[in-house]
């Protein structure tokens, strides 16, 4: 049972998620505080003082991009060259791995960016090599952890900064700034930040304690921003400013999809160009990508969902050649559709299936695959989130002991939305709710947007919108009190006169100069 809502329940409701009351920058700890820090500048330092030559390794998502530009960046203006790579997912693989090594050959010093912890062979080829290896990444440490000259990451023991959950590319903001004091240069910290804030957000970190005011500090500094790249996407989406979901929703999957379709050092070298001309141009290649990435992925999840056995606990589907580059977002996309975790996989040479897998809801799916270790090749991921590789004849004997971990784990598929907050009155709208919500921005991961539910509303009317007709819109009544909603990406058909529950947020709608709320429909049930 959903509790009935006020406004003065929902402000102590949003309060109680931070803790430490809203942080400034002004809380950031020092970057000694991190283990190895110091340790890492100074070889850094010494590395720029003998000229040595140096290799900066990143990932292909946004924060492993972000990383390598802020790295990239921050040499261009102490005015030191330095080479930088980022692995190229279909053929390299993940970060730090044998198949970059030759390409590092006669590196004195190689600094990782948002990868390296997991390291252990490649590390020891850096050191056959004479190659020194900085790592600074923000995972999970294995047992085994890489032989390195310093090892900058958060979630070490040893480590005493304070916050277990922050992204690769804050990391590589606190080594910038440690070696700003170092080689006691004047640069301005704030315009790293800009970067920093997209990472924060599309590497899904709690928007949290330091990350929130981190990311309220870089949202405002993109504002003014003087990146070439900046303005070529304000110039694009025709906006000053950007909220957290702009840059979840819309910046991220566009500077992602380069990793995803092809290569993604297309993504920094867009975020790292010199003059607006050469932003446009990268910035239409990445625009290109995307459009490519999303067309795709319709594609698959329409294939997918067509394998979909409704008695599986555990959607598993497989399809030949399927892109490896978007077999996770189909995942996710599918395990949302049917409410269940879902593993997609796409079958490449020799047999060999490649995929991903998304949870759902509470479900611990890492746990679930991990108890199937006898079937797979390889394996990696968290709770939420897995990648793994099997061969084909050993599908459906995983299939089933998939089926059966998740039956002996006894997981509970929730029936409530964690995010609803409670369940709203229509008479409760105002602008004052919309001033309140506004209060706790920014949100997303760790700090969800409110959602409400209403109960016994009737549709007035419904109808599609878009150029395709793949929205809808909403007018419906609850007790005599008249609200607009609308509801993206559903083709779903509602009738006048429906009685129905509605979940939802609520935005303020600005059009030609006035300003209305309308709900932002999440479900509608019948």
């Amino acid at each position: 049972m959903v509790k009935k809502l006020t406004l003065q329940a929902l402000e102590v409701l949003l309060k109680n998620r931070f803790k430490e009351g809203f942080l400034s920058l002004k809380d950031l700890p020092q970057p000694s505080t991190f283990k190895d820090m110091d340790k890492a500048t100074e070889r850094i330092v010494s590395a720029i003082k003998n000229r040595e030559k140096i290799t900066v390794i990143g990932d292909y998502d946004v924060d492993g991009v972000t990383s390598t530009t802020l790295m990239k960046l921050f040499f261009e203006e102490i005015e030191y060259p330095i080479e930088w790579i980022i692995p190229n997912r279909f053929t390299d693989g993940y970060g730090l791995s044998v198949n970059i090594i030759p390409r590092i050959l006669g590196t004195d010093l190689a600094i990782t960016v948002d990868n390296g912890i997991s390291a252990v062979y490649a590390a020891k080829l850096c050191k056959e090599e004479g190659i020194d290896l900085i790592i600074t990444d923000h995972h999970l440490l294995a047992p085994e952890v890489p032989e390195a000259y310093a090892i900058i990451d958060q979630k070490q023991e040893a480590c005493e900064f304070p916050y277990s959950e922050v992204c690769g590319a804050q990391i590589a903001w606190y080594l910038i700034a440690s070696l700003k004091n170092a080689l006691n240069v004047k640069i301005n910290m704030m315009e790293y930040m800009e970067l920093v804030a997209i990472a924060i957000i599309a590497d899904m970190m709690p928007l949290q304690h330091i990350n929130r005011a981190m990311v309220i500090a870089g949202i405002q500094s993109l504002s003014k921003s003087t990146k070439p790249a900046i303005k070529a996407y304000f110039e694009h989406v025709q906006k000053t400013q950007l909220t957290s979901e702009d840059i979840a929703f819309f910046l991220a999957p566009i500077l992602n999809s380069a990793g995803r379709m092809e290569d993604a050092s297309f993504a920094v070298d867009f975020l790292s160009s010199t003059n607006i001309y050469d932003a446009r141009v990268r910035l239409d290649r990445l625009i290109d990508f995307n459009t490519l990435r999303k067309a795709t992925e319709q594609d698959i999840t329409q294939k997918a969902m067509q394998q979909v056995d409704d008695g599986d606990k555990v959607i598993i589907v497989a399809g030949e050649e399927w892109h490896e580059g978007v077999v996770g977002i189909v995942a996710a996309r599918v395990a949302r559709a049917y409410e269940k975790p879902c593993i997609v996989l796409t079958q490449g040479d020799e047999g060999l299936l490649k995929g991903s897998g998304r949870s759902f809801g509470k479900c611990d799916l890492f746990g679930i695959v991990d108890g199937c270790r006898e079937y797979l090749e390889k394996f990696g991921g968290h709770q939420a989130a897995i990648g793994l590789s099997l061969h084909i004849n050993s599908l459906e004997a995983f299939r089933m002991q998939v089926q059966v971990n998740f039956s002996e784990g006894a997981y509970i598929k929730e029936i409530v939305d964690p995010d609803i907050v409670g369940d709203l009155h229509f008479s409760n709208i105002s602008f004052d709710l919309t001033a309140l919500v506004k209060k706790f921005e920014p949100y997303g991961q760790g700090n969800p947007r409110p959602k409400f539910i209403s109960t016994n509303v009737e549709i007035l009317q419904a109808e599609s919108m878009g150029k395709e007709g793949e929205h809808l819109r909403f007018s419906f009544v609850q007790d005599g009190i008249v609200m607009q909603g609308v509801k993206f990406k559903s083709k779903e058909v509602f009738n006048a006169g429906q009685k129905v529950t509605l979940t939802y947020s609520i935005n303020e709608n600005h059009f030609r100069g006035n300003v209305n709320l309308q709900l932002m429909v999440d479900k509608v049930t019948v």
